[in-house]
């Protein structure tokens, strides 16, 4: 979520007299949270479309919670009846990749590697292996252990939603390429475009799939804006 503030800021800086600029050509999300209680919506539609609930459910909880699903108003008793049906439906699937079994967030050498936390094992090992930081660079003393997230970070949690941030850095000039697993009921691809289609621009190159050696790896679209979304076919929520 904070990237694209981030990115807008590099971007003033760029502009403040006798700074040396930083090169800035654009920036990369995958499953990206930009307005989290809007992006929960889309839980629903797409467990829909994945078959994880029923026609008649989708469609009472459509006409009934009228697409609020997260802050239900409590006099709403029949849509919060069938939110316990869809959570029944549900809640043991891995919200992160719904053809894989669920698996614990541990960063221990005893993570099975048929978890898909694995790879975050694997990334912390990588990150702090000396060879690796002299190879990018990184001054001996002057960075502790690497981690993946973290959350001692005192950050001020008051961007509500990143989608303006977006907006500032296409009226820039800056490229972005914001991908989605397609199998991550967690963060909805059907969100991320959402959002992305809020922005107004026209499209450019429009819905096509994407192949690596003969195989359709995700599927694609371009914009004005020099946005382009992907996704990435059967696969689990990675952030960038």
């Amino acid at each position: 979520m904070i990237i694209p503030a981030l990115v807008q800021e590099i971007a003033k800086g760029n502009y403040i007299c006798c700074k040396t600029p930083i090169n800035l050509q654009g920036y990369v999300l995958g499953n990206p949270i930009t307005h989290v209680d809007f992006e929960i919506n889309f839980r629903i539609p797409f467990a829909h479309g994945m078959s994880l609930i029923s026609d008649e459910l989708y469609e009472s909880m459509r006409i009934i919670c009228k697409g609020e699903y997260v802050s239900v108003d409590p006099r709403n008793t029949k849509c919060l009846k069938l939110v316990e049906e869809y959570d029944k439906c549900t809640k043991k699937l891995n919200y992160e990749h719904i053809l894989k079994p669920p698996c614990e967030k541990i960063n221990t050498q005893e993570i099975s590697p048929d978890c898909e936390y694995y790879i975050y094992y694997l990334i912390d090992c990588w990150a702090n292996d000396e060879s690796v930081r002299e190879a990018l660079h990184v001054n001996k003393g002057t960075k502790g252990k690497w981690q993946r997230c973290n959350w001692t970070i005192p950050y001020n949690h008051d961007i509500i939603s990143s989608v303006p941030y977006h907006m500032n850095n296409s009226l820039r000039g800056y490229r972005s390429l914001i991908y989605s697993g397609d199998h991550d009921v967690k963060l909805p691809f059907q969100a991320t475009q959402d959002w992305i289609k809020s922005l107004n621009y026209p499209i450019i190159h429009d819905w096509r799939p994407w192949m690596i050696k003969n195989q359709i790896s995700g599927y694609t679209r371009t914009y004005s804006n020099k946005m382009t979304f992907a996704t990435i076919k059967a696969s689990l929520r990675v952030s960038t």
